[in-house]
Order: structure tokens, then sequence, then C-alpha cells
């Protein structure tokens, strides 16, 4: 039995090759400290690849294993094993570029606690890529008692790990490698030279399969000593499959299927569970276990592969006895020579950290802002600036114009003088609110912002919901104030229009069309209603019945002073006609311009209402369909992550 050892690294080499001497000739379980062996040692000694090749490139001399080899073998064991185990087309490359822009799209929407494991898997896929692709390295894990060394052991073909009654036996990772160049994966183990070893070398078929093999003996998972716990932990996040032994008495161990069988159930197509020590079981009771052993890992949700099917390695064996061994071995070379197993390990991991972060990517329906939400937003933001009462003025607005354009000269004169008596109007104060009223108004805006934020944000992960809602608040902060301001210059152009219309009263007479507008950005009315074209008939119309009125009042005038020669029928049926004319004309003209007056009203309601559906737009619709255009690409992104997944998860 190789006893290991805790030597210093000041020890003379001398202590090595007493050692080296007192081993049987055909001996191959050399530890890793003899990487200067002289040529003296069997070929199938270890050499700690990359560092026993420089040494001896350095001393001048060469290995019988070198000197017997073809050139072209030297020179290719001598190259560093750095080539990347993702082959070209590998479904892996496209998720780990997607995963990478995943974490990059998300640092500014989620904690680093969230994206803790996916940077983890990033790290581990870089570093694996930089090593060794003709290498798999399989963890040999279990309880203790459950014999994983004595398997250990008797997979190498020679006592490597030390066995016993004493527990724990195992106190840190033993690894034994059946081909060179694995010197860059041990070390990314952190396993110190003096715990490497070689097999035995036997030379069957079995052999030439385990070709590439690193077999890692662990510490107790269940150990009482937790830096052994530690260990475990930390090399089984590292290599690229694990061996799982178990004993009848232990199998159903809750420690076993909650800390590790559970959480890597994505990982059953590296995983290998083994029931050992079945010499001990009586008849079918070795069958009996291996079943409830196959129940158990089925509730854990470990995918079995059976029938051809992809998933976990369940078989039973005896490393005592050798029954099932050669069995294990088998499977082991052709899962080595597979050469697929650090893929499929990275895509589990993948998978593991893709269901983490489903919470924070993955919706309840279908999230976005419809648009009926949209119209519900610009609704209240026109309830909150006034749109209809501005649409309802600018129609009263009209009204009035057509009034003066067309009422008689009588009625005009009356409404100046009114006008003169009360300068603030009631119709003109409608567009200025009150303070009360602007507070409301200021609640409606923030109110609206609210409704379409939750809208937008229902059903999204927390992060982005609450990203939504940061935006949509950030781009209300001055909304009221913008909404304010467009009701304003519209109460501006309204109160100048009317101001025009009262100083012009009697333009209409004239020929005057006062259609003098200002542009108003924003929604601004027109300062003066444009006018249709019959109203210069009307003005005509209403001007012959004001000149019938005088005609006839001055007719009948000279008839009672007794210039004229007298009849007043005539003159009074002229005066009458103009006094009932223009009346009639002035109704006529104000039931002609109630369908335009209703529709530029309409218009100027409109005008606002699109105003301030630009301006909360702008400032609040905006920046949330942003932050859905960002969550959609970053859904997109973990869509992609999760395309290829092996393990169905």
């Amino acid at each position: 039995m190789t006893a290991v050892t805790d030597e210093g690294p000041g020890q003379s080499r001398s202590g090595d090759q007493k050692r080296e001497s007192g081993r049987s000739p055909d001996g191959a379980c050399a530890t890793g400290e003899n990487a200067g062996r002289d040529r003296d040692t069997p070929p199938g000694g270890w050499d700690d690849g990359l560092i026993a090749r420089r040494a001896t490139a350095a001393t001048g001399e060469s290995t019988p294993d070198e000197a017997q080899a073809p050139a072209a073998v030297q020179e290719d064991d001598v190259r560093p094993q750095v080539e990347a185990y993702v082959p070209s087309g590998s479904p892996l490359t496209p998720r780990l570029d997607a995963l990478r822009e995943l974490v990059g799209l998300s640092r500014a929407r989620l904690d680093r606690s969230a994206l803790a494991e996916a940077g983890r898997v990033l790290d581990e896929a870089a570093a694996r890529q930089r090593l060794s692709s003709r290498h798999t390295v399989v963890a040999v894990a279990g309880a203790s008692g459950s014999g994983k060394s004595t398997l250990f052991n008797a997979l190498a073909g020679t006592q490597i790990s030390e066995t016993g009654l004493r527990r724990p036996t195992t106190s840190a990772p033993i690894a034994c490698s059946w081909t060179d160049g694995a010197a860059g994966l041990l070390d990314r183990l952190a396993i110190p030279g003096r715990l490497r070893r070689r097999p035995q070398a036997g030379g069957t078929a079995a052999d030439e399969a385990l070709q590439g093999l690193v077999l890692v003996d662990l510490p107790d998972h269940d150990s009482a000593a937790a830096g052994h716990r530690d260990q475990v932990d930390r090399v089984l996040a590292l290599v690229d499959a694990v061996i799982w032994v178990v004993d009848p008495e232990k199998y159903a161990d809750a420690a076993l299927h909650e800390r590790y069988l559970r959480p890597l159930a994505g990982h059953a197509e590296v995983t290998f569970v083994v029931l050992n020590q079945i010499d001990r079981l009586p008849g079918e009771a070795a069958d009996q276990v291996l079943d409830d052993l196959r129940r158990l890992l089925d509730e854990d949700g470990m995918a079995l592969g059976e029938h051809g099917e992809p998933g976990a390695t369940v078989l039973s064996l005896s490393a005592l006895t050798g029954d099932g061994v050669g069995e294990l071995r088998e499977l082991l070379g052709r899962f080595v020579q597979d050469r697929t197993a650090a893929t499929r390990r990275l895509s589990a991991d993948v998978d593991s950290a893709a269901a983490r972060l489903r919470p924070e990517y993955v919706a309840e329906g279908r999230p976005g802002l419809g648009e009926r939400a949209r119209e519900e937003f610009a609704d209240r933001l026109a309830e909150a600036v006034g749109a209809a009462a501005a649409g309802q003025a600018a129609e009263r607005e009209w009204r009035r114009n057509a009034g003066r354009a067309c009422g008689t000269p009588w009625l005009r004169l009356w409404r100046w003088y009114q006008s003169t008596r009360q300068p603030g109007g009631a119709d003109r104060g409608v567009l200025t609110a009150p303070p009360e009223e602007q507070l409301t108004a200021r609640q409606r805006v923030e109110q609206a912002v609210r409704t379409v934020a939750d809208a937008a944000a229902d059903g999204l992960p927390g992060p982005w919901a609450q990203a939504v809602r940061e935006a949509a608040v950030h781009g209300a902060r001055g909304l009221p104030e913008a909404l304010d301001e467009l009701a304003g210059r519209a109460a501006e152009a309204e109160d100048r229009g009317a101001d025009d219309g009262t100083a012009g009263g009697a333009a209409g007479a004239d020929g005057r069309d006062g259609t003098d507008t200002e542009a108003a950005d924003g929604g601004r009315a027109s300062a003066r209603p444009p006018r249709p074209a019959w109203w210069p008939a009307a003005v005509l119309a209403q001007v012959a019945m004001t000149l019938l009125q005088i005609f006839g009042g001055l007719w009948l005038a000279g008839q009672i002073v007794g210039v004229l020669e007298p009849g007043l029928l005539t003159p009074a049926l002229v005066m009458l006609a103009g006094i009932i004319g223009g009346p009639l004309v002035e109704w006529s003209c104000a039931a002609a311009a109630r369908g335009p007056a209703r529709r530029y009203g309409q218009e100027a309601e409109r005008r606002l209402r699109e105003a301030a559906a630009a301006c909360g737009r702008a400032r609040v619709l905006d920046p949330v369909s942003a932050e859905l255009v960002r969550y959609r690409e970053v859904r997109e992104r973990f869509v992609a992550v999760t395309e290829f997944s092996t393990t169905g998860r």
C-alpha cells in the first residue's frame, strides 16, 4: 500500500529515491513528487506531465518512453494541452454566448447575487476551455464506509487510496491519471503533486479505453470534519463527471439526496450511481435495494439512463470481490472515449444557472403596453389638461363670432355694452381653473402615470416590473407642469380671440373676415376662428335688413314731418320687413353655424388632446416602452440559453 505522506517542500530527493527503490520492480504507482526520476524508473511511472518533461529537457536526458516513441508523438506530447474542449458547431457555444450577453444586459437591473451563479458558470467554462480536451475528470464521491476508496483502487488496478476502518480515511482528494497532460486540470482542482498517481499498467482493452481518464478520490461528504465537506463541494463543482458510491445501509441517506443528488438532478448525464458491497446482501436483496435506489433517484428528479435514454447510470457491484467492477470500467471507457463529458457537464451547469434565473426573466402572460392602455392614458391626460372644456369653449367662441358677424347692429351694440360692464365674462373664465381644480388635475396626472405603469408592469418579473415603474415615475417629473403650460397657451389663444372679436365686433359689416390666425404649438387654438364662405352673404343680407329698417324709418319720418306724401302702409311694411328680416337672418345663421362650430370645437379638443398625449408619450410611454424592449431583449437571450438544453429543464 502506498502511504500518503505530507512531507514538506524542503525534503531532500534522496528520501524519494529510497522510497522508489523499496518498491517491487513492477510497482507502477509512483508519487507526483518524483517528477525528476532517473532513467531506471519503470516505464509505467508517473512523470507529472509538463513539469517532468521540462525537468528532463533541462538535464538533457530523455525517458525510455520518449526514446522509443516516434518523433511525431514526442512533438505532440511536449505541446501544452490548451485546446478548447467545445467542438466547432457545439450547441454549448451559442448558449454560453447568450448567457454572457444576458448577464451583461442584466447587470443594471438585477442584484449581483442573482447573477453570481451565471457568472461562476461562465468563469468555469472559460477556465475549462483553456485546458485539455483529451482528458475527462471523474470524481469518486460517497459517504464514510461506502467503499469508494476501495472502488477507486479497484479501477486503478493498484493500491492508491488508503482504506481501513478508521474514519475518516481519505482526508484530501487523490488523483489518478491514465495519461500525461492532465497537470493543468489537476492544478485547477488544487491537487498537489504528491497526491497525483498513475494506475496499474495492465495492457488490457479496458485500460486502453480508459486512456484520458483522470479519477479523483474525494473525502467523505458526511465527514465529521467540516473541511472535508468543503473540499468535496469545491471539487464537485469543477469535475466533468461524478461516481456516487452508496452502500446498502446509507443509500437512502437524506444528506446525500437533499444536499447533492436532488440539486444535481440536471447533471444526470454525467452522473454514475454505484451500489457497492452487494456481496453483503443475500439472494435477491441486491436487486431489491437497487430498485429502491432507482425509485429514490426518480423522486429526486434525476433521469435514469435506461432503454437507451440519456440519464444517470445506475449499477451494482462489489469493489472488494470485483463483481461488477469490469462492467463499470467498460462504461467508463465508453464515457471517456466519447469526450463529451466536459461539454455535457457545462451544459447542465448552464441549465442550472438558467433555472435559478428563470423567475427573473419569465413573465406570467404577455406583458407590454397595449393599445387600450395607451388610449386610456391619453384620455386621462386629456381630462387633466381640460381638452373637453377647451373644445367646448372653442365651439362657443365660434358661435359668438357667428353672432357678431351675422347679428343685428342693435344686438351687437347691446353685447358690446355688456362686455364693457363685465370685462371678464363667464365664458372667458371657463379655461382658467381655480387652484383646487388645478390640484385635482395634478392628481389625475399622477393617477394616470401609476395606472399606465401598472398596466405595463403587469405580469413582469419583479426586477423588470420595478424598472418599468421607476421609468414611468422618473419620466412623469415635470409632466403636470408641461400640461399646465399647454392648457395655459390654449387659454391665452382663446382670450386673444375673444378680445379681438369684441374689439372688431362690427368687422363683419365692413366685409373683413378676421381670419388672422396664430399657430399654436401643443394644441393652441387659433386666435380667431375661421369663417365659412357663406358668412359674407349673410352679412350682406343683414346689411340689407338694416338698410330697410333705416329706409322705412326715414320714409315714415318724412311723412310725419310732411316732407313726403302721406301713405303709411308702404314705409311701415318696408320698415317691418327690415325689423323682422334682421332677427330672421341672425337666427338662420345661428342654426347654420351649429355644425361648423361643433366641428371647430372638436378640432380644438383633438389638437389639445394630441398635444397632451404627445407630451405624455415622450415623457412616460417612451421610457416605459424602452424598458419593455430591454426586457424582451434579455428574454430572447434567456430563451437562447435554454433553447438547446440537453437535460430537458
